[in-house]
């Protein structure tokens, strides 16, 4: 076949053809006796297997290799196509994250967008006191899930603190917060708890009571705390389960007491602690912690559980209900 009809039927331009040719991926197998290129079926197939590896992503000079390289191994061309792919993918996806972003603002002119673009790039600087200053930025100028999910990565402790105060200035973000309690990284998840502990608004504190179930012990410390000094009353169980691990213990007695604030909730919580108490199986550091919890909680059922602890085998116990009773005026 000669040229133009290859083209015709491979769909190769007879210019990408010459191409090929002069970059040495394809040579006619002979020639007409006017001198014209003559083209073999062995040569179409050829032009075919480089227009396949073309559509793959592959660029020239690495299809000549495929072809022609007797040690080119594809399994590492295709690893490094996947590579490629991946990249591509990511640097797209952020691209059409940031565009988001840009038009959640609503931007008047190109000057408001330059401004936003300006404010994303800045969060993602290498820069902290450059990431400080655009959480610190108008709320109205940064997108609030732009925020959250700087908040989520941040691993300075001035710059997070800057973004939760902005995020809790915004009154939104909760839903990328929300993913970041599902985080498999730790970190993220204890960022995300934080972030919420200081948003306002009933979705944060929806979220904040979910937490409390959380398989990780500091998410559900942290909303325990958090809920406990809001006066909710679903965070006692948590708040008593860190009490007995010793995980920011006081803090933990400090939110009880202020939930037993009328004497219903304060012998219920009396009666919790007095439970672990007695449980066989907590151990002596944490009896003696759940104990002193008891100095906090007003009532008599608070009152007769420490007077029947002054006379507990664990000498460290019976000291410290006998204290707090004296404290209290009952000893």
């Amino acid at each position: 076949m000669l040229i133009g009809e290859v083209a015709r039927r491979s769909g190769v331009s007879a210019r990408m053809l010459r191409h090929y040719e002069s970059l040495g991926l394809v040579r006619p197998s002979g020639r007409t006796g006017s001198g014209y290129r003559e083209y073999s079926g062995e040569d179409v197939r050829r032009i075919f297997h480089i227009e396949s590896l073309r559509a793959m992503g592959l660029s020239l000079r690495e299809i000549g290799r495929a072809l022609d390289d007797p040690g080119f191994t594809p399994a590492d061309l295709v690893d490094d196509l996947i590579r490629r792919t991946r990249e591509r993918i990511a640097a797209e996806t952020e691209l059409l994250i940031r565009l988001d972003r840009v038009h959640a603002t609503d931007p008047a002119g190109w000057e408001d967008v330059l401004q936003v673009l300006a404010l994303l790039r800045a969060l993602g600087s290498t820069s902290a006191g450059t990431r400080q200053r655009a959480a610190l930025a108008s709320v109205d100028e940064v997108p609030v899930e732009a925020l959250a999910r700087a908040a989520l990565g941040e691993g300075d402790p001035y710059v997070a603190g800057a973004l939760r105060w902005a995020l809790s200035r915004s009154g939104g973000g909760a839903a990328p917060l929300a993913e970041g309690l599902g985080s498999p990284v730790a970190a993220v998840r204890e960022r995300a708890v934080r972030a919420l502990a200081e948003m306002p608004g009933r979705e944060a504190a929806t979220l904040l009571r979910e937490a409390l179930v959380s398989p990780d012990a500091v998410v559900r410390g942290r909303a325990a705390l958090t809920l406990g000094a809001r006066g909710e009353a679903a965070a006692v169980p948590v708040l008593v389960d860190m009490i007995v691990a010793g995980s920011n213990d006081t803090d933990a007695a400090d939110a009880l007491s202020v939930l037993a604030g009328d004497d219903a909730a304060a012998d219920r919580i009396a009666s919790l602690l007095v439970g672990r108490i007695g449980d066989g199986t907590t151990g002596q550091p944490a009896r003696g912690r759940l104990t002193q919890a008891l100095a906090g909680i007003p009532g008599a059922t608070a009152s007769r559980a420490l007077a029947d602890l002054v006379g507990d085998a664990d000498r460290a116990v019976a000291l410290t209900a006998a204290y707090l009773l004296r404290l209290r005026g009952d000893g």
